[in-house]
């Protein structure tokens, strides 16, 4: 997997790098910036571009900027939005534009190199994965006309590890249910949440568009 790395504080890209070439990821650029990352990305063509939500030179919302315009110009490249902060909006404007091949992840999530480099392996795959964290939070709070209330606990549950970007013979390990099981779960929380299957779209995501938006 060849992954360029976009973080414009050189010793937070350094250990990121460093964390990543010791779990076997080729990394085949480095950039500091915006505008810098995409020149990377348009020579290099890697599978996955890692990159902080804020960067040079605004500090708000450049490296969600970036991504949106590298998934548009390089629709093979997966991108990966790290964030100090939990913004949902940020996250579902990330997957909206962009349905598959990507990840919106809290900053902390560097420290562990296996949960960084199996986020990075699945947005490489085409998967959309969401921070457990802003999962957890959006599915605590109470809202008026919730989309998500006519979902069971359960349901509930198993859409929480849809967003997170895990299979559903993941799930099921995860739950400790059979596949059948979790496919008949994900059946019901599609009739509830009115997504019907076409050619053109993929429910799984729509479920996670329809968790962000509540």
């Amino acid at each position: 997997m060849r992954v360029i790395v976009a973080e414009d504080v050189m010793l937070t890209r350094e250990g990121i790098v460093r964390l990543l070439a010791e779990a076997g990821v080729s990394i085949v650029g480095q950039a500091s910036d915006g505008d810098a990352v995409l020149a990377l990305v348009a020579t290099q063509r890697p599978d996955v571009v890692l990159l902080d939500i804020r960067m040079p030179p605004g500090y708000s919302d450049e490296g969600l900027v970036a991504a949106n315009r590298i998934r548009t110009a390089f629709p093979g490249t997966g991108v990966v939005v790290l964030s100090q902060y939990i913004e949902p909006a940020w996250a579902l404007d990330l997957i909206e534009r962009n349905p598959e091949g990507v990840a919106y992840l809290l900053k902390e999530r560097i420290a562990d190199a296996a949960v960084l480099v199996d986020a990075l392996r699945r947005v490489a795959d085409g998967e959309t994965v969401v921070d457990p964290t802003i999962v957890a939070r959006l599915l605590g709070r109470r809202r008026r006309n919730d989309p998500l209330a006519s979902l069971t606990a359960r349901e509930r549950e198993v859409l929480s590890l849809v967003a997170e970007g895990l299979s559903n013979r993941a799930i099921a390990s995860r739950l400790v249910v059979t596949d059948r099981t979790v496919e008949t779960h994900m059946t019901s929380i599609f009739g509830k949440l009115g997504l019907e299957e076409t050619p053109d779209q993929h429910r799984r995501v729509l479920a996670v568009l329809a968790l962000l938006r509540a």
